[in-house]
């Protein structure tokens, strides 16, 4: 996609224009507030729980790809109408928080200069097309899915049936099975594949997923086919979106995600509307033909497949850092991944993949700048990921030292992505109306506590937080998972979080995290410290949390040896547990009107 063609920056133009003499409407009270609000929330504006003017604007990445010119408006964006620094999401956009209602079409229209637009970012709409971080470096990857998410999104954005759906609808992306794009608990995901051919090579193809999602009752997906050709994946895709555009519940917002459609059809036939929907879409003028998207067509025809699964790796033969390793080598071995072979060739790579870790998704207006100014330097590709970090790829051996210095420059080239330390956070209670935990000052209390421990660089752990129940930190798909929940004791409101344990995503399906015992937030990075720490001492080699939580017994088991946690002394004694973490008051539970109304 050509984020600054003229056909992106007249619409870009044309949409603000728009939304610049709707709000002139509203703030003269020429139009009614519930109508002002629906039209705001297709723009990507979202109301805080602060309420007055103060606004969260959503900046769409498809697949999370950020260019230099990007990073560099984002910079501007985030010192002249929010607090100097902008915010990762679990689904790879930007959200910049506390901008004043007044000022939401100048910052529309800065981003709209580098081709960024926040269209269709909240609301009942087709929000930002997701996809595998890795994809176009992945050696397990069938094909490099991101030109696919590049023309899912330009095809569906402003698309007739992408604007007032029953509610969101969400489209991941994987190239392979072991799907680090998620597509198996979404609306719509789509797993790259393919299927044998008796006179040529294996077919390049698609396997498509219906009806998941997270919420507070998470759904894995269904399989629509087996196989779906890539000439009809994108017609598959509109027909998926027309029959939950003809069929969703419109008249109860709990129910009315897709995946309540799996429930109140049937899998059977929801799969049987969606292939008919598809067979007759030929007669539509909006239907997509491949042959209209030579990107695709070159994709088909430059990938070949990767015979042999091959995931990213850290340096072959590296050992773990000790005492006496310098700063660089540990970061080194830590962000930074090597792939054992290329994915085209089978020949050895010399290219190099840095993860920059984020902590809590948060890039300052000076780390913005950074990195736009290191992407363009040494031409790297760069994306957010749905952990809420950077990737930039197609690295040289050569560069990896000066670029850690840049890094660490602008406080960014602390080691530690994927391990206990990268902790994923929602922003919880401090800005969204649904919130009643404050989730991110938690995230900071663990990792404060495993760092006592010794435990921060424990791999093979995924913790993910959410303020409330609705998933907005994805703490179904966690190894510990943590959701905001309101506790009462000694009469007294209290802040509490119910614990999750051992999710698995990979294969082409999704396990959940099963729900284990409620913890005062006071006690929660404590339990999450011993958890860690049992993993840490009793995995075999290459045992992952899940099945080590399987071995140990369960997560039944487990819970019943954090019990003695769940305990709240009396508030004369220490009213620290009546308190949540970052606030010097009592706590109270307040929940707003959510305007997207959680995952």
């Amino acid at each position: 996609m050509n984020f600054t063609s003229e056909n992106v920056t007249r619409a870009l133009t044309y949409d603000i224009d728009r939304y610049e003499h709707t709000l002139a409407r509203y703030l003269s009270g020429d139009l009614d507030p519930d109508e002002f609000r629906i039209f705001r929330l297709g723009y990507g504006i979202y109301g805080q729980r602060q309420g007055g003017d103060q606004q969260m604007v959503r900046v769409k990445l498809p697949g999370g790809t950020i260019l230099p010119d990007h990073f560099e408006a984002l910079a501007t964006a985030s010192t002249k109408y929010s607090r100097g620094f902008g915010h990762i999401t679990t689904r790879q956009n930007i959200q910049f928080h506390f901008v004043a209602l007044e000022d939401t079409p100048k910052i529309l229209r800065e981003l709209a200069q580098v081709g960024l637009t926040s269209r269709e970012a909240c609301g009942d709409t087709v929000r930002n097309i997701t996809g595998c971080p890795y994809a176009g470096y992945c050696p397990s990857e069938v094909l490099d899915i991101t030109p696919w998410v590049q023309e899912t999104f330009s095809t569906l954005l402003r698309h007739p049936y992408g604007q007032r759906l029953p509610r969101k609808f969400k489209i991941n992306f994987s190239g392979c099975k072991i799907d680090c794009g998620q597509a198996s608990f979404n609306d719509v995901g789509v797993v790259a594949c393919t299927r044998p051919s008796p006179d040529r090579e294996d077919e390049l193809g698609f396997k498509v997923f219906l009806g998941g999602g997270l919420g507070a009752n998470p759904k894995p997906a269904i399989v629509l086919e087996d196989f779906t050709p890539a000439d009809q994946l994108l017609a598959t895709i509109e027909a998926a979106l027309r029959t939950f555009d003809h069929y969703g519940n419109r008249e109860n917002k709990v129910r009315a995600r897709m995946k309540w459609l799996v429930e109140s059809l049937g899998s059977d036939e929801l799969r049987s509307r969606v292939l008919k929907e598809r067979k007759y879409l030929i007669a539509s003028a909006s239907y997509p033909q491949l042959s209209n998207y030579p990107d695709l067509v070159n994709t088909l025809v430059q990938n070949s497949v990767s015979k042999t699964p091959v995931s990213l790796s850290r340096r072959p033969g590296k050992a773990r850092p000790s005492g006496g390793d310098s700063p660089f080598e540990v970061w080194r071995y830590y962000n930074v991944l090597a792939s054992r072979q290329n994915t085209h060739t089978s020949e050895p790579t010399n290219k190099f993949l840095v993860n920059v870790t984020v902590p809590l998704g948060d890039l300052t207006s000076r780390q913005f700048s950074g990195l736009g100014k290191i992407v363009r330097t040494y031409e790297l590709v760069a994306k957010t990921t749905n952990r809420q970090n950077i990737v930039l790829m197609d690295l040289e051996e050569s560069q990896l030292e000066s670029l850690y210095q840049e890094l660490d420059d602008l406080n960014l080239g602390n080691p530690g992505t994927d391990v206990a330390s990268d902790v994923v956070s929602c922003p919880g209670a401090e800005t969204c109306n649904l919130g009643i935990t404050q989730s991110r000052e938690l995230a900071r209390a663990i990792t404060l506590e495993l760092s006592k421990q010794g435990l921060e660089d424990t791999e093979g752990i995924k913790i993910n937080i959410s303020g409330c129940t609705n998933s907005c930190g994805q703490h179904h798909y966690s190894d510990i998972g943590l959701s905001g929940a309101e506790r009462r004791a000694h009469s007294r409101q209290a802040p509490g979080y119910q614990l999750y344990l051992g999710a698995h995503l990979g294969d082409d399906q999704v396990t959940f995290a099963k729900k284990t015992l409620r913890l005062p937030a006071k006690n929660t990075p404590e339990a999450v410290g011993r958890l860690v720490s049992w993993y840490r001492e009793e995995s075999h080699d290459g045992e992952d949390f899940s099945s080590w939580v399987d071995r140990r017994g369960g997560s039944k088991v487990l819970a019943k040896q954090l019990e003695d946690l769940d305990v709240f002394p009396p508030p004369e004694t220490n009213p620290d547990y009546y308190m949540d973490y970052g606030e010097s008051i009592s706590y109270a539970a307040v929940v707003g009107e959510g305007e997207c109304a959680g995952s």
